[in-house]
């Protein structure tokens, strides 16, 4: 048996796993799915949100829960995979796999918001030079 935590994505919460969950547990696996600060029902206001492990407190305060020697597949979406990253730096004993599914996948040698400037710079660049204005 495996338990797995599942980590929604932005603009979601904990209900969008529904239909994995119940097929996870019917193969007999633990699963744990967290809402993230201010999604889902998590009832925190989006303005309390000053640093990223303000998002991820939720998913932190799971991980910290558990036993030392429980190990866990945490399973990202989308935005979810900067919470999961973040966890995986701060918990690394109690991960065995993480698992990022059309997911954000930062690494460790830069900081959190490196990806995104990347990204955006990246977008920008490809849009100017395929001929489109672009006002900001």
């Amino acid at each position: 048996m495996k338990h797995y935590v599942l980590v929604h994505g932005g603009c979601h919460g904990a209900w969008c796993w529904y239909k994995v969950k119940p097929v996870l547990e019917a193969s007999g696996h633990r699963v744990t799915v967290v809402d993230l600060t201010a999604s889902g029902v998590n009832m925190s206001k989006v303005e309390e949100i000053q640093t990223l492990a303000d998002y991820a407190k939720p998913l932190l305060e799971v991980l910290e829960s558990f036993g030392s020697e429980d190990k866990v597949i945490l399973v990202a979406h989308s935005l979810g995979g900067i919470s999961v990253g973040l966890a995986a730096d701060m918990f690394p004993s109690k991960i065995s796999v993480a698992v990022f599914i059309t997911s954000f996948m930062p690494d460790t040698t830069n900081p959190h918001l490196f990806m995104f400037s990347k990204s955006f710079v990246g977008a920008l660049w490809s849009l100017r030079h395929m001929g489109h204005m672009i006002v900001l």
